[in-house]
């Protein structure tokens, strides 16, 4: 009876933790979609591979937003992203963005490079960022390298 009392205890101390887990990540794990302090803008890519809903936007390294979504123009031929970022953080117009990785086995994120322009990136929802590089595949890089493809052109 006694071993019965205290296993009982145990389980509900291992079950009262795993709920506070879960409240934790429910309450801080959301992906910005319904938060005030942020604004959504789009960008346009030739190639986003690496990125996925959910992944970092930073500038200059620090993390200021994520990717809410990704969708395809098919009329353009191009990846539509559509990033949320910090209220705080005013993008000029002339803004880059571009699709880095954290190495060679790191995971694909968008990198803002703030301009020197005067007017901003409006915050209803309708700017887009006009400067954008998409992710170089780097099995490609590697392969032309390795054919030659990427000489200076002074072979002989």
């Amino acid at each position: 009876m006694r071993e019965s009392i205290f296993e009982t205890l145990i389980g509900l101390v291992v079950v009262s933790v795993a709920g506070v887990f879960l409240w934790f990540a429910l309450a801080e794990g959301g992906d910005g979609n319904g938060s005030s302090d942020n604004y959504a803008v789009t960008a346009r890519f030739n190639n986003v591979s690496g990125v996925a809903r959910g992944s970092d936007v930073r500038l200059a390294g620090v993390k200021v937003g994520v990717v809410q979504a990704i969708e395809a123009d098919y009329e353009r031929a191009e990846a539509v992203l559509t990033l949320t970022v910090d209220e705080a953080l005013e993008l000029a117009d002339d803004t880059s963005a571009r699709i880095s990785t954290d190495g060679l086995l790191g995971g694909a994120y968008v990198s803002l490079e703030q301009g020197g322009g005067f007017d901003v990136i409006p915050r209803d929802g309708s700017g887009e960022i006009a400067y954008t590089r998409g992710s170089v595949d780097i099995l490609t890089l590697f392969a032309s390298f390795a054919s030659g493809a990427g000489g200076d052109g002074d072979e002989e």
